[in-house]
């Protein structure tokens, strides 16, 4: 058999007006070369005998990959398609020529012409047909966007592409949150209290709190990030917040369903990583605490949890698997919780079928790689072909994860964006950093989401994984706009946060985390200054413009 040294030559091309633009590029991979692999596993650091549970019949490599997001999640995609030797597409919209997820793939498309620049990347038809200019076999969907679509996943499924997650029939069930509500009451699992599905107007919202009392929560039905979702405490609010949600939940997901809950007011928000294969083989890789959150947005993200009593955690792994088990679950999915603070009890709140942004932490905990996973499940592998079983799959240690983000949060986390003058990242043991265009003159567009980069911390204790995060945020140098970087210091110093005793109104009721931190920026700022005398001139006051300093004679 060949070694992974092996290599090939392959064209990477960009797609632009006038053709395609073609440069060399080489990788190093068996598949690529047309040689059969082995059963591999998709973890680190684990060997698994090359031997397959799934008929080869069933197993369908994947030739080539597109996905079809951007930024971080792209990049991560095709970093993890490249490893396995699979071709990579990316696509992109006008406003996101320049990204780098578009020069990391092996061929770019530009998608959505002419549309705003969230709808370009709603465009289900100019996808499927990158997807068949370019030859790709497989579509990852990452987060966000089309992710939760189900009308998406069932086209790949008519064009005989593979959709890398849930079945179209299971996001319907599970992507669409009223759908999953119904399911975790056939299987036994409980819920928040909430309408019997999707609401229609205010005044079905109200007659719901009427019954339930205030606060109550509206939802989008599809999506998640935050997105599409008001906090309503009184009939008053409710007329205005029923309409932003809805409007929010079109811009952003494609559909304007939305439904009502009750809002449990100091939850802990718990989620269990789950797969499942084609085999009826499903597996969880533990949980995962989000509890530190703004505007209902993570913010922090911990596994595994800490402080979390080992009953209520061994029933949200059984839950979540129970709830799999009933649904026939395929591939990678997040099965969130709210856990009281006073009564421990918990209440399944959704299914997210997809890759989280959070998923790194589980990564880095487990071993397991979560993207690579999803592809080898969609051609065909069976979990325990990869090696990753319940009893396999162990915890080591603790990660934490920080979405570093261009937002100004004394001013209520509103966004900033501009060229970055300086950006210097950290590094070291126990430090992954995950990015999308990030880089000293990259521009930060207003247009998406603000995430910046993702840094995870990985130790064998939660203070050792919090020690090396502060560090991290230390080494961090980024000039040029806002960021959230001493809000998040002060975060991982708070004694509460430390304590793992956390819930999802911490950031909300703790306003010293908001005390600013200014950074000095010294050595910036001279340098400006220098370029300014050199162009301009001095500006102290008294100065002649036009006049040579006069000549210094040394002392003899």
């Amino acid at each position: 058999m060949l070694s992974f040294a092996a290599s090939r030559l392959a064209s990477a091309s960009v797609r632009v007006a006038g053709g395609l633009q073609h440069a060399p590029r080489v990788f190093a991979h068996p598949r690529a070369l047309g040689v059969g692999l082995p059963a591999m596993t998709a973890t680190s650091h684990r060997h698994v005998q090359a031997f397959s549970s799934a008929p080869s019949s069933e197993i369908k490599p994947i030739s080539k990959v597109l996905c079809a997001n951007r930024g971080e999640i792209a990049i991560r995609v095709f970093r993890a398609a490249t490893e396995l030797g699979i071709p990579t597409v990316a696509v992109y919209s006008h406003e996101d020529r320049l990204g780098a997820h578009k020069y990391k793939a092996d061929e770019s498309y530009l998608i959505g012409a002419g549309k705003p620049p969230v709808a370009a990347y709603l465009d289900i038809e100019n996808v499927i047909q990158v997807c068949k200019e370019s030859g790709a076999d497989a579509v990852h969907p990452g987060y966000g966007f089309l992710s939760e679509s189900a009308p998406f996943a069932r086209r790949c499924e008519e064009e005989g592409i593979r959709f890398i997650g849930p079945s179209s029939t299971l996001i319907d069930s599970f992507g669409h949150k009223t759908a999953a509500r119904d399911l975790a009451i056939s299987a036994g699992v409980p819920i928040v209290p909430g309408s019997d599905g999707p609401v229609q107007s205010a005044a079905e919202c109200k007659e719901f709190a009427g019954k339930a009392g205030y606060p109550v929560i509206l939802k989008a039905a599809l999506g998640g990030g935050g997105r599409g979702m008001r906090v309503v405490k009184s009939e008053a609010e409710m007329d205005e917040a029923f309409d932003r949600c809805r409007s929010e939940a079109l811009t952003f997901f494609g559909d304007d369903t939305v439904f009502v809950e009750k809002y449990l007011a100091l939850p802990r928000h718990v989620e269990v990583q789950v797969f499942g294969d084609a085999y009826g083989d499903v597996v969880h890789l533990f949980e995962r605490d989000c509890s530190v959150q703004r505007r209902h947005q993570k913010v922090v993200e911990i596994a595994p949890s800490i402080n979390l009593d080992p009953v209520v955690r061994a029933r949200l792994h059984e839950d979540s698997l129970k709830l799999a088990r009933s649904a026939g679950y395929r591939n990678a999915g997040t099965f969130e919780f709210l856990v009281d603070s006073e009564t421990n009890e918990h209440f399944f709140i959704e299914v997210n079928p997809r890759v989280q942004v959070e998923h790194t932490v589980t990564e880095e905990v487990t071993g397991v790689d979560i993207v690579q996973t999803q592809m080898r499940i969609a051609e065909g592998h069976s979990l325990r072909d990869l090696g990753i079983t319940q009893e396999t799959v162990r915890e080591n240690g603790y990660a934490v994860q920080c979405r570093v983000t261009t937002e100004d949060p004394s001013k209520g986390f509103q966004p900033d964006s501009g060229r970055l003058s300086v950006y210097r990242s950290p590094g070291g043991m126990g430090i992954r950093l995950d990015g999308g265009t990030v880089y000293s003159g990259a521009v930060v567009s207003d247009h998406y989401d603000s995430l910046l980069v993702k840094a995870i911390a990985h130790a064998p204790s939660f203070e050792g994984a919090v020690d090396k995060m502060r560090r991290a945020l230390l080494e961090f140098r980024i000039r040029g706009v806002t960021t959230n970087i001493p809000f998040i210091q002060n975060v991982l110093d708070h004694p509460l946060f430390l304590s793992g005793n956390l819930n999802t109104k911490f950031v909300d009721n703790t306003p010293e985390l908001f005390k600013d931190r200014p950074s000095r920026n010294r050595t910036n700022r001279l340098l400006q200054y220098l370029a300014s005398v050199v162009v301009n001139g001095p500006s102290v006051a008294g100065a002649t413009p036009g006049v040579q300093p006069s000549r210094d004679y040394p002392t003899p």
